[in-house]
């Protein structure tokens, strides 16, 4: 098991404070993407997350992942180049 990185780490503090109880995996896929486009050499560059929280009920997916991207604030774009959502309420 690979160690967690601070921009994984910071990541899930913000998931966790914007999304209370959400139940989410956030997963480092770098390393998959080692020499792509976005691949900055930190290690830290892709990630995919699955997330499913009670407040995503009756939100369409766009509404969700602009949610996510919102509490993730400056990450994707600046930090982070590329970011899978899946986000669902429960039960879904």
């Amino acid at each position: 098991m690979t160690q967690k990185g601070p921009v994984q780490r910071e990541m899930e503090e913000r998931l966790s404070a914007a999304f209370p109880d959400a139940d989410f995996i956030l997963s480092n896929d770098s390393a998959r993407h080692h020499g792509h486009a976005g691949d900055d050499g930190s290690g830290e560059s892709h990630f995919s997350l699955s997330i499913s929280w009670t407040g995503f009920a009756g939100q369409n997916r766009v509404a969700r992942q602009r949610a996510v991207n919102k509490a993730l604030g400056d990450l994707p774009g600046n930090r982070v180049h590329a970011l899978a959502i899946k986000a669902t309420a429960p039960g879904e």
